[in-house]
């Protein structure tokens, strides 16, 4: 918006007409040119950002709730909507005196004014969509689908790091587990069949078919092709520990604990929530707050721990607030962190976005109610 007063009582000069005319053309091309295009980079770089980082913030505060065994809440930014307003306004007015002697030290020659204002206004609006009902249900207590597992081992993810977190137990053969500070021990067989399983996936032999039978999709896990006599053996351990047989190489997943035919591989997968009480468990809380009755005592490993018996994610505790942390959070005076430095921490948390994707196969997002006022 764009205003402007002038008054004249005698002709003015060229210069200041020409000096009156250059202020109204910057202003009407300030007025003409859009702010909107070139907000765009700046913008998707820094509200992606934004998000990424609230994101790691909120999911290591939940995960140092469960250790205290505080509720978790989730908050999902549902959109964002970005909005600019800029506003111009000039001002001048100029009044000349006539008959006035020019060496008249009462009266000026001319007295004149030139003034101008601009706002800009940048109101963004932001929609939170709390986790709740059906899709809290589905996303943190529904166990992780098998398939969608071993689709991400076929896609070429490390598959022992994967079953690792997202499996209880594959035919009966059980994990470690750490939830709620009782550890029970993972059988002498598990930790061996993961790393037999990562060395076939990286043979190439590993791979994932998923059909349509009956009015559901049944995944099927593949092993096949030519393979070098150091391979054949991982995958005649894995068939003998899991107790599959040779067939034509297909063996179907299903979710349980204990396999119902020869060929079947049935996975007692986790959902989100037992993933996340399975990293508080390896919090390294302040002793006193043991003591006190706050938490559990801290985890400890014995001389006979396996280097998969270490914690996932090491999650550091302190007084102080951390310097160059990957993710850090203030809970009840005390702060948590991830260190900057230590990249498999940092991998495998940031691989919980994959899980939360997984959990919420089959949910409908819903979509935010928004009321936006008119300008």
């Amino acid at each position: 918006m764009h205003s402007i007063r002038c008054s004249r009582k005698a002709r003015s000069s060229p210069r200041s007409r020409i000096g009156l005319a250059v202020g109204l053309l910057c202003i009407v091309l300030a007025g003409c040119s859009s702010i909107g295009p070139v907000s765009v980079p700046r913008d998707r770089i820094d509200y992606a950002s934004a998000i990424a980082d609230s994101w790691k913030q909120q999911t290591l505060l939940n995960v140092v709730r469960l250790r205290y065994g505080d509720a978790p809440t989730f908050m999902d930014v549902s959109s964002v909507i970005a909005s600019y307003a800029f506003i111009g306004n000039l001002n001048a007015g100029a009044d000349v005196n006539i008959g006035v002697p020019g060496g008249s030290t009462t009266l000026p020659d001319a007295v004149g004014s030139v003034g101008g204002s601009a706002t800009y206004l940048d109101r963004p609006t932001l929609s939170y969509t709390p986790l709740t009902g059906d899709k809290f249900t589905r996303s943190l207590l529904r166990p992780i689908p098998p398939t969608a597992i071993f689709q991400l081992i076929a896609a070429g993810y490390p598959a022992d790091f994967m079953l690792q977190v997202t499996v209880r137990a594959l035919n009966g053969v059980y994990n470690r587990s750490n939830a709620g500070g009782a550890v029970r021990p993972a059988d002498p067989d598990f930790y061996p069949l993961l790393d037999a399983v990562r060395r076939i996936q990286l043979s190439g032999a590993l791979s994932l078919r998923v059909e349509k039978r009956g009015p559901d999709d049944t995944g099927l896990m593949v092993i096949s092709g030519q393979q070098s006599p150091e391979v054949q053996r991982d995958i005649e351990f894995v068939r003998r520990v899991l107790n599959l047989t040779a067939g034509d190489g297909q063996t179907v997943l299903s979710y349980g604990a204990v396999q119902s035919g020869p060929n079947e591989l049935a996975v007692l997968s986790r959902s989100m929530i037992e993933i996340l009480r399975e990293l508080a468990a390896h919090i390294e809380a302040p002793s006193e707050h043991a003591t006190t009755g706050r938490t559990f005592a801290n985890v400890e490993l014995g001389a006979d721990a396996q280097p998969r018996d270490r914690p996932i994610v090491r999650i550091h505790a302190g007084t102080a607030a951390p310097e160059g942390s990957f993710a850090a959070v203030l809970y009840q005076g005390t702060w948590y962190w991830i260190d900057d430095g230590d990249y498999d921490s940092k991998n495998a948390f940031t691989s919980l976005l994959l899980f939360f994707a997984l959990a919420e196969t089959g949910v409908q997002a819903q979509a935010p109610v928004l009321t936006l006022p008119v300008q």
